[in-house]
């Protein structure tokens, strides 16, 4: 039976197969990404060295796709809402972050991309950040696995606590933008929750992302780099246009629909990839201390921003 799971054709035919079932309603977000984890685990990802650079762009279609299901009165009341706790909760992860950078003694640049990780938007924010502070391959490989690893965490207890708060459409949604690290991971658990939770997790998680701009800027000033250029995250551009789209062009309703669902059905298969790049030896490589600083983080924002939104 080992030796029928290695074979390159059948792990093939395996991949594509699960990734067909992730496309269809069967199949959740949490789902997803355990089937894609599953398969890291017992069969290997054969096609893990081609997918990382097509999970980001998958991610970005979707979340575009997204924005066909928005109108702008719902996203400008959405993103004003979650705009204070944004700004709060940014300025206390990255100060917190140093500070406990300092009390578990880790490297500076690890640290960092640990702070803007949780404050931001998890793997993108890392991606953005790297450039300018110049991490090692196995500081940048080991903010990846701890900040993926606390988002298929969140992905599944998220929406459990929601249910046992007794938490409304609008708090989740809210509640999952600012706690919740990478956008994948807040828009699986918001749609699981409903319609109107995504909506709002959507766009207050989008306008958290432009954070990654100003922060980038300071980031050169306390690495001194100033040769590095500041990555915009473009795709909330197209992402903006698609909600104008939606409030002003009449398009068939049919339509909108068509294209929201092959949206969630797009991050469910980026759910899927990303944890079809998991591995057992990728945790292994997560040293207690880092992921102490990190879990203490993402209790903090996550607790922190819950009683705010409660309160």
């Amino acid at each position: 039976m080992k030796d029928f799971l290695q074979n390159e054709r059948i792990r093939k035919a395996v991949f594509i197969l699960l990734a067909v079932i992730c496309l269809t309603p069967l199949i959740s977000s949490p789902i997803a990404l355990a089937l894609g984890f599953g398969l890291a685990v017992f069969i290997g990802n054969p096609f893990e060295q081609h997918l990382h650079k097509y999970i980001h762009l998958l991610l970005q279609i979707s979340i575009v796709g997204l924005g066909f299901g928005l109108k702008l009165d719902e996203a400008l009341q959405a993103g004003k809402t979650g705009f204070f706790l944004t700004v709060v909760s940014i300025l206390t992860v990255m100060i917190l972050g140093y500070v406990l950078g300092k009390v578990f003694k880790l490297e500076k640049k690890l640290s960092y991309l640990i702070s803007a990780g949780t404050a931001i938007c998890g793997g993108s924010a890392i991606a953005a950040v790297s450039p300018i502070i110049k991490p090692s391959t196995k500081e940048m490989s080991l903010g990846l696995a701890i900040i993926f690893t606390l988002n298929s965490v969140a992905l599944f207890i998220y929406p459990a606590i929601g249910h046992l708060l007794q938490l409304s459409q609008e708090q989740f949604g809210l509640w999952c933008a600012v706690g919740i690290h990478d956008t994948s991971s807040v828009v699986g658990a918001a749609g699981k929750y409903g319609n109107e939770a995504l909506k709002i997790a959507t766009t207050v998680k989008l306008a958290r992302a432009l954070w990654i701009i100003p922060v980038s800027i300071i980031t050169m000033f306390i690495f001194k780099n100033k040769e590095s250029k500041v990555r915009i995250p473009w795709f909330i551009g197209y992402f903006i246009i698609a909600i104008l789209l939606n409030t002003y062009v009449p398009f068939p309703e049919h339509l909108n629909i068509s294209i929201t669902a092959l949206a969630k059905s797009g991050l469910n298969l980026t759910l899927f990839f990303i944890g079809s790049t998991l591995s057992i030896q990728t945790l292994k490589t997560i040293g207690f201390k880092p992921l102490a600083a990190a879990v203490i983080l993402w209790i903090v924002i996550s607790v922190g921003s819950l009683i705010y939104i409660i309160g």
